[in-house]
């Protein structure tokens, strides 16, 4: 993970003076955890998790408030400041800050999107079957989201149908057994070329 993590610094900026990488995936697929420890490994690196972003009523429509809130302050080099959905309570809660450090993660179905593809320096995909990946967020989440499963997995089917994000992957994350943090990294479907990504077991 330290070695990715040295050679994400060394790409280019994307957005300003940020370097934006994209983790995507299906949901339960892992990503969250997976960014959590890449962030560590890039010294405590700021993470967006775009289920902040996104709302009931909104699943994958959250493409301007991420423009508004998020791209442009951090491409001018400023603090971003988005408002964080509260999934619970259904309305969004007060602003919290995203500084604009040497790398910014940015995770969630959709990180990949052709309106966000733009700004990243580089797009991880964590490599795991819809399927498996559906169940294992069926099972973290139990009962209580049954419903909210039943609406989100159709609604992830048409998004990556007509805004794939895999395609333009530079690197796939494959998750090891559940409970260990070994990850493997193969070559993306867009090559590693001048991104520097090479595979490699972590």
């Amino acid at each position: 993970m330290h070695e990715l993590a040295s050679r994400l610094r060394r790409l280019p900026p994307s957005c300003g003076p940020v370097r934006l990488i994209g983790v995507d995936g299906h949901a339960g697929s892992g990503k969250s955890t997976f960014a959590g420890r890449l962030a560590r490994a890039l010294d405590g690196a700021p993470v967006l998790h775009l289920d902040d972003l996104a709302s009931h009523a909104e699943l994958f429509d959250w493409t301007g408030r991420l423009r508004d809130q998020v791209i442009e302050p951090l491409g001018c080099g400023e603090t971003a400041r988005y408002r964080p959905y509260d999934w619970r309570a259904r309305r969004f809660g007060p602003p919290r800050a995203l500084p604009p450090g040497p790398v910014v993660l940015v995770e969630g179905v959709g990180a990949g999107r052709r309106a966000l593809r733009p700004f990243l320096a580089a797009l991880l995909w964590l490599e795991l079957p819809p399927e498996q990946a559906w169940a294992r967020g069926r099972t973290r989440d139990g009962e209580e989201q049954r419903e909210f499963w039943d609406g989100w997995i159709p609604a992830e089917r048409r998004h990556f149908r007509h805004d794939p994000s895999r395609p333009h992957a530079d690197l796939l994350v494959r998750p090891g057994q559940t409970g260990q943090e070994v990850y493997e990294m193969l070559p993306g479907p867009a090559g590693t070329g001048p991104q520097g990504l090479d595979s490699h077991p972590e």
